[in-house]
């Protein structure tokens, strides 16, 4: 039934979970993931956390047949490390594939793993993500299933429609070998989802890009009417606009004309030059507060240790140095985009597409995507990895 209100209850992030068995996308078995807490006898001591994911990439690749592992793994320093987008994926069997603006994606998908090797994949992508952000991630996957349907109700090719909108076109990928002494990382990917994740020893180097997305934004007919993955997002920032006084909101306001995407896209390297809008220095302690909390959103969809660690970061880096900026309408319903940027952080969020109902985000390090400068800066200091990851 069409919810013709102009205004839409949220779900729980859990209720959107509901389709996901029948899909192969269950939640780990939460004994599997303690035993994955024990730590190992002797050697370098890891943190829990990092001692968690890297036996969880351990037990993921394990469980793969050697076609597989070959299809999952590349060399740290290999180009696949930054070969990354949140568009469709690539099914050449389509009649018109070539015409179609989708991705071609390198790694093991879902729709290829056994149910235990399901599991283990989903163990890994819980290894990384709190609550909150395991719940926005699958239930991104199980969107897919929605999306087929409002496509097929508005007339696209059945079989066209069911090949390119499959929740279990998600690719788990890992670069290097997981160890507790050297460089690894890993990465997750498909539809509006992609999540890179770079390890050094007892490091966690960078967890970026990390890039979420959902279409609908707010699903608006059938069974999950009222579903909104990004509704804290929207509010937390729409809360923070509306507080502006108007010196302020003309310095925050940087367009009338919303982007029809984030403006960084996939590009390897987030370079938006100095950093526009309103600086934190000029806005009022309860505005700073509202502005924290608005990152606390994003980097919460991390494991409680990682997104304290990458919390700590950014105010360690002085959070004077971030500015915030509005293009688009400040209206509810209207397309809108938002920014937060300073040299060491960036956020982007927009929903301008399908009558603003399709929200784009990502969270970036501009220095450090991948972890690729701290890996080079490592790489330098030791002449045994001399020309790996250049």
């Amino acid at each position: 039934m069409c919810d013709n209100k102009k205004t839409h209850t949220t779900v729980s992030r859990r209720t959107m979970l509901g389709g996901l068995s029948a899909a192969g996308l269950s939640a780990y078995n939460r004994e599997t993931l303690a035993d994955n807490r024990k730590p190992q006898a002797g050697g370098q001591k890891l943190n829990p956390g990092l001692q968690q994911m890297m036996e969880a990439a351990q037990a993921f690749l394990n469980l793969l047949s050697k076609d597989l592992q070959r299809q999952a793994v590349f060399p740290l320093s290999s180009d696949e490390v930054s070969n990354w987008h949140y568009i469709p994926t690539y099914i050449a069997a389509l009649p018109n594939a070539a015409q179609m603006i989708m991705h071609k994606r390198n790694g093991v998908s879902i729709k290829e793993m056994s149910l235990e090797q399901r599991l283990a994949a989903h163990a890994l992508l819980r290894s990384a993500l709190g609550t909150q952000g395991y719940l926005k991630a699958t239930a991104i996957m199980h969107l897919e299933l929605v999306l087929r349907e409002i496509e097929i109700t508005l007339g696209r090719n059945v079989k066209e429609a069911t090949a390119i909108r499959d929740p279990e076109l998600y690719f788990f990928t890992v670069f290097g070998t997981p160890s507790k002494e050297d460089a690894w990382g890993w990465r997750v990917e498909g539809h509006h989802l992609s999540l890179h994740f770079a390890l050094l020893g007892n490091r966690f180097i960078a967890p970026v890009p990390a890039f979420m997305g959902s279409n609908p934004a707010i699903v608006k007919h059938g069974s999950h009417a009222g579903s909104r993955l990004f509704a804290a997002e929207e509010t937390l920032a729409r809360e923070l606009l509306q507080s502006f006084n108007a010196p302020q909101s003309s310095q925050v306001m940087i367009d009338t004309a919303a982007p029809n995407d984030i403006i960084t896209k996939n590009h390897r390297r987030a370079e938006l030059g100095k950093p526009t809008g309103l600086s934190v220095a000029k806005m009022s302690g309860a505005q700073r507060e509202v502005l924290m909390r608005l990152i606390q959103e994003y980097v919460g969809n991390f494991t409680a240790d990682l997104a304290a660690s990458e919390f700590n970061r950014i105010k360690a880096e002085g959070i004077e140095k971030i500015h915030f900026a509005w293009a688009g309408s400040s209206a509810v319903g209207k397309a809108h985009y938002y920014r937060i940027h300073s040299p060491k952080l960036l956020i982007e969020y927009d929903n301008t597409q399908n009558d603003a109902n399709h929200i784009h985000t990502v969270y970036r390090q501009p220095d450090n995507d991948f972890g690729l400068d701290m890996l080079r800066q490592h790489y330098d200091k030791s002449s045994h990895h001399r020309g790996v990851g250049e």
